[in-house]
Formats: structure tokens, C-alpha cells, sequence
């Protein structure tokens, strides 16, 4: 027998099955990280999509500590790439070395691995910013004339600081196009910096915690393929597209922001809502795509993937007002 969207019922049990699992990844999470629940969500949306994450937000608000928790209680091997000036693309990738004993031999750089943090990806020169950003895209890496394939499954979240401008290389528009989501960390509230006191993983060691694993890699590889059997109607697809458009074609939906945007949106954000309205769907515990998710999703997909002209950055336009005021006059289905 089929539900909507030609669901069996052996898969409506697996949406009800993920969804005690995401609650139960939630609780976990609790025990290190106070708050940012949207930003545990998001991450989470991103390793259902099999999609990179970049995030930005000022230094001390977690980012660090929310993906070693997550690798942790999601059962998978986790590393951490300081990004410096002075970082080489064979520190990220590994490089070839010869020893006398053993001869030529492979050393894997941090990339292999689950999950990698690319802390401050914009404290590197380009150079070594397109290592990993390669390495994203194609998921091997070449070592010397052989090329290794990746772990899976492989999640990047990278990281930069918004108040500096000393010393970094901004990563061009082309490259943050191939990150699914761009996230915003904000500054707890007031009550959660008090519970940030006396849980704060300065005074404990991580081990304290006691994280429970609650999946591995192969059932995440098993989630990504399930993901993509949530139904997601015409009409839902048609309103994607209209949101896109409208990030290109401001005037035809009367976006008053419209005069700040120098490009729209790429065929990559149609695509990426169109898988993450899925993953918000999963996560939410229901079978099919509805408006909301769609809405829930936006302004992470689209918020790097709008280019402000120079009067838009003159006059400080934030990117959330402009996606705000799209999601508000694109109509419905």
C-alpha cells in the first residue's frame, strides 16, 4: 500500500524512525552545546544532503565544539584545519615522502576524514583555500601522480571571522557557490551564557560529557539515500524556481531591495532547496515538501548565492532583508 507521494509504509516507519533519531541527536547535543539549535539543525540538514557548510560568526560561540559533538554522537572520524597564512595545500591534502627503509610512501593530510572543520578558511591564501575547496567538489584528493578517493561519508564546515579585515583573503563568489548552506552563529541569550558558565568545555574535559553514538557512517550514507524519497510536489518545485527567479529578476515581483542586487541566484540554489526542503521535511518527521519548508530553508541557500552591487554594500543591505522581502511577495502554491 502507498501514501502520498508513492510512500510505502515501510517507509513512512522510516520517517517516524529518523525523526526519534534527530530527537534523540538533539538531547545529546544538549549536554555540550547551551542553545543554537537552529545552527545544530542546519548542520544536521547539511550532512542529510550530503552538503558542505559554511558558517560564519565571531570567534568563542561554539562553531568548533558543535561539529566535534556532532561527529561524536553521529559515530564518525572528525579533524580540524587551523587555516594560517602560512598553510600549504600538502598540509591540508598530504604529500609524498620517501623514506630509506620503506621507500616512496603516502602521508594523508587531515582531509581524510569524516568530518572536517576548516577553522577561518579565509586566513589562507587562495592556494590553499582551492585545496580543500577541490577536495569538497570532486570528494579524492591527488597525492604525487595517485589520486585517493575520500572517506564517506565527507562533511566540511569551514568557518570565518566577519569582523576582520586584516590579513584575510576573502573567498570569491564562485567558490561559496559550492557550499550548499552559509549559517550564521549568533551570541547566546542571556539565560543561556548562564548555563554556558557552568558547562563551559574550558573547565571539563570532553570525555565528561559522555556523548552517546547514535549512528555510524554507513547508516548516514543510508540516511542521504532516503532523503531523496520525500515528496516534493510541481507546485512546490514551481515555487522554488519563482524564488530563485525572483533573486534575478527583482522587478517582476516588485522586490523594492531588487536595486541592490547585482547577480541572482545560480541553478545551485534551485537544486540546493530542493534537497534541503526534503532534509527540513525528514527532520520535521513528515512525509512531503510543504511552503514552510521551502521558506525554512531559504535564507541559508540563498544567503551567499545574492551578489549586492556597490550602492547594496554602500548602504549596508543585509542579504536576510532582501531574502525576507521575496519570500514575503513570491507567492504561494
Amino acid at each position: 500500500m502507498k501514501e502520498r507521494g508513492g510512500l510505502s509504509k515501510s517507509d513512512m516507519n522510516k520517517i517516524k524512525y529518523y525523526h526519534a533519531l534527530f530527537l534523540k541527536i538533539r538531547n545529546e547535543t544538549k549536554k555540550t552545546v547551551v542553545g543554537q539549535q537552529e545552527v545544530i539543525d542546519g548542520i544536521l540538514r547539511g550532512v542529510i544532503c550530503d552538503g558542505h557548510i559554511l558558517v560564519e560568526g565571531v570567534p568563542g560561540i561554539a562553531k568548533t565544539l558543535i561539529v566535534r559533538t556532532l561527529a561524536k554522537i553521529l559515530g564518525v572520524d572528525y579533524s580540524r584545519i587551523q587555516f594560517t597564512a602560512d598553510l600549504l595545500p600538502t598540509d591540508i591534502t598530504g604529500l609524498t615522502t620517501y623514506d630509506k627503509n620503506k621507500g616512496f610512501m603516502v602521508i594523508k593530510g587531515p582531509v581524510f576524514s569524516n568530518f572536517v572543520i576548516a577553522d577561518e578558511i579565509n586566513r589562507s591564501p587562495p592556494k590553499s583555500q582551492s585545496a580543500l575547496l577541490e577536495a569538497m567538489q570532486e570528494k579524492q584528493v591527488t597525492i604525487g601522480r595517485t589520486t585517493h578517493k575520500l572517506p564517506t561519508p565527507f562533511f566540511v564546515m569551514a568557518t570565518q571571522n566577519p569582523i576582520e579585515s586584516a590579513g584575510v583573503y576573502n573567498l570569491p563568489e564562485a567558490q561559496i557557490d559550492r557550499f550548499l548552506f552559509k549559517i550564521q552563529i549568533r551570541y547566546p541569550t542571556t539565560d543561556e551564557e548562564v548555563e554556558i558558565l557552568g558547562k563551559n568545555i574550558t573547565l571539563k574535559n570532553f570525555d565528561d560529557y559522555r556523548l552517546s553514538k547514535v549512528m555510524d557512517p554507513r547508516s548516514i550514507l543510508d540516511l542521504q539515500s532516503f532523503v531523496k524519497n520525500i515528496f516534493l510536489s510541481k507546485d512546490i518545485e514551481k515555487y522554488i524556481i519563482r524564488i530563485v527567479e525572483a533573486t534575478r529578476n527583482p522587478q517582476k515581483y516588485k522586490i523594492s531591495l531588487g536595486k541592490y542586487i547585482e547577480w541572482g541566484s545560480s541553478p545551485r540554489a534551485s537544486i540546493g532547496m530542493f534537497i534541503a526542503s526534503k532534509a527540513e521535511a525528514l527532520l520535521r518527521g513528515q512525509t512531503y515538501v510543504t511552503p514552510h519548508h521551502v521558506k525554512t530553508i531559504a535564507h541559508d541557500v540563498l544567503r551567499h548565492r545574492i551578489l549586492l552591487n556597490y550602492e547594496g554594500q554602500a548602504e549596508n543591505i543585509d542579504r536576510d532583508d532582501v531574502i525576507n522581502e521575496i519570500l514575503r511577495k513570491v507567492p504561494m502554491p
